[in-house]
């Protein structure tokens, strides 16, 4: 139920148990509707890359809830930034002094 419900409301993964906001395949489910819903994943699925590589490829403000060790994975940046350069501003300062992620969030 809770997985339907994710595939077509954004907020749902806001509601659901700490067990199911554990859960890949409920989170990816959320994140692929909207990836701002990475904010309600636990903290160990905010940290993990394929989640937040699929949040970071729909919306580029997910990267503000990812773990300070992915917001440092290059490859999770740049796709990020490549949806919208604004989302450097969630990057570590390591990634905004990169000279290939930078040119990659002002084209």
């Amino acid at each position: 139920v809770v997985l339907a419900a994710v595939k077509h409301t954004k907020e749902a993964l806001e509601y659901a148990s700490e067990q199911l906001r554990n859960d890949r395949e409920v989170v990816l489910a959320a994140v692929e509707q909207d990836g701002r819903a990475l904010k309600h994943a636990t903290k160990e699925l905010r940290n993990n890359r394929e989640v937040v590589l699929a949040a970071v490829k729909h919306t580029k403000e997910a990267l503000e809830y990812a773990s300070e060790q992915l917001r440092n994975d290059r490859e999770v940046v740049l796709a990020a930034v490549e949806q919208d350069g604004r989302a450097l501003k969630h990057a570590t300062k390591e990634l905004r002094n990169n000279r290939e992620v930078v040119l990659a969030a002002v084209k």
